[in-house]
């Protein structure tokens, strides 16, 4: 892919010869030419350029003003190279990220180097894309949960446990019970849809308005009566969890009844 270039600069001797030594880089293609600071910004905005030879000095509003109005207006930056008679102005032009700059009148070889750094820092940023889409790509094949700490009220204390060690919830009278392995007690949250809010949609389901069972923490499906089920839950009291009849065909389908 060809990266799209912009010239900007007052002189048009200058941008006919920049535009005359590009010629001999195939893989760069001018798609622009502006001849002061207004025109560089429409045409940034309108061509989205990748790359923007920019003269420094220009009547009126000049390349570092060029830069300033583009951030101000929130626009997308492409990559610059300056274009000066004067090296002094190099300092100030990496102060505002220039890629590169060129003394004018501008040398091949001086080109070519800035033209090297450009490829550079686009192939890094294309590097850089597809990462970031393998990643999005993986996440979305194996998503990512993250711990949860829940607090549970008992004996009078305080505790912080992972909610994948929550075997199941309960709410009587009002009050949301946790039960883990080692402890029972108190939830913080005061509804149990609160709390089903707190936890892995993927690991945690509601069997019946009054519970919410951790799935890989049931022990036994048991039938019950006139086609409905208990679960026995992997707790020291081997509690077990009435599944509403709405809740029938959740519980077939994740177990192939």
């Amino acid at each position: 892919m060809k990266i799209q270039a912009l010239i900007v600069d007052d002189e048009q001797p200058a941008r006919d010869e920049l535009a005359f030594l590009l010629k001999g880089f195939p893989d760069v293609e001018v798609v622009g030419q502006g001849k002061n600071g207004p025109e560089a910004l429409n045409l940034i905005r309108d061509l989205s350029p990748q790359l923007v030879f920019l003269d420094v000095q220009m009547p009126g509003l000049d390349g570092f003003g060029v830069i300033k109005k583009l951030l101000e207006r929130k626009l997308s930056l492409p990559l610059f190279v300056f274009a000066t008679a004067y090296d002094h102005y190099a300092v100030h032009a990496f102060e505002v990220n220039a890629i590169d700059y060129l003394l004018k009148p501008i040398a091949r070889a001086r080109l070519e180097k800035a033209i090297g750094k450009v490829r550079r820092m686009i192939e890094t940023a294309e590097s850089t894309h597809e990462k970031l889409d393998k990643l999005v790509h993986m996440l979305g094949e194996h998503p990512v949960t993250q711990k949860t700490k829940l607090m549970i009220r008992s004996a009078g204390r305080l505790f912080l446990v992972d909610s994948e060690d929550v075997i199941f919830a309960s709410v009587i009278d009002g009050v949301v019970t946790l039960v883990t392995k080692e402890l029972e007690g108190e939830s913080i949250f005061h509804t149990i849809e609160d709390l089903l809010d707190n936890l892995d949609p993927n690991a945690f389901w509601r069997t019946h308005r009054s519970y919410i069972v951790n799935i890989n923490r049931i022990k036994e499906v048991i039938p019950w009566f006139k086609g409905s089920y208990q679960l026995r839950m992997d707790d020291r009291k081997q509690s077990e969890i009435p599944v509403s009849r709405g809740q029938t065909r959740k519980l077939r389908e994740l177990f192939k009844l």
